[in-house]
């Protein structure tokens, strides 16, 4: 018997990371997804992904948007947007928990009018931040 494909599965089992994360609802947009990709804060397989790279199946994906970072795994390559349960079934999800309000409080906050932070300050700022 044939097997039925799906209107939005890749038939080569690959799809464009940009496309892919827009697809499965990790970003609102496309453009947002290939934004993301361009500014380095897509890595697929721990690479910086540019947003034609493709994925497949066993691929991680990490994507660091909205304050936290998403780190997936690829199930099944999509590349039309889909419904959310559909998109669930599409990825694995090993994302940390995100921050309680207590964590995400406590942030470097420099006094106003310290002026700009010197390279240590900045470095440590970055560090207490998770980046």
């Amino acid at each position: 018997m044939a097997e039925e494909v799906t209107a939005g599965t890749a038939g080569a089992g690959t799809a464009r990371v940009d496309s892919w994360i827009w697809s499965v609802r990790l970003t609102k947009t496309r453009s947002l997804a290939a934004a993301a990709c361009r500014a380095g804060h897509v890595k697929v397989n721990g690479e910086r992904a540019k947003p034609a790279q493709a994925v497949g199946p066993g691929d991680e994906v990490r994507l660091y948007h909205a304050g936290r970072e998403r780190v997936v795994v690829v199930r099944r390559a999509v590349t039309k947007r889909v419904g959310a349960p559909v998109a669930a079934e599409c990825l694995t999800d090993n994302s940390p928990p995100p921050p309680t309000p207590v964590e995400a409080a406590v942030v470097g906050i420099r006094d106003r009018g310290a002026g700009r932070p010197t390279k240590r300050e900045r470095r440590d700022i970055e560090n207490l931040r998770g980046r």
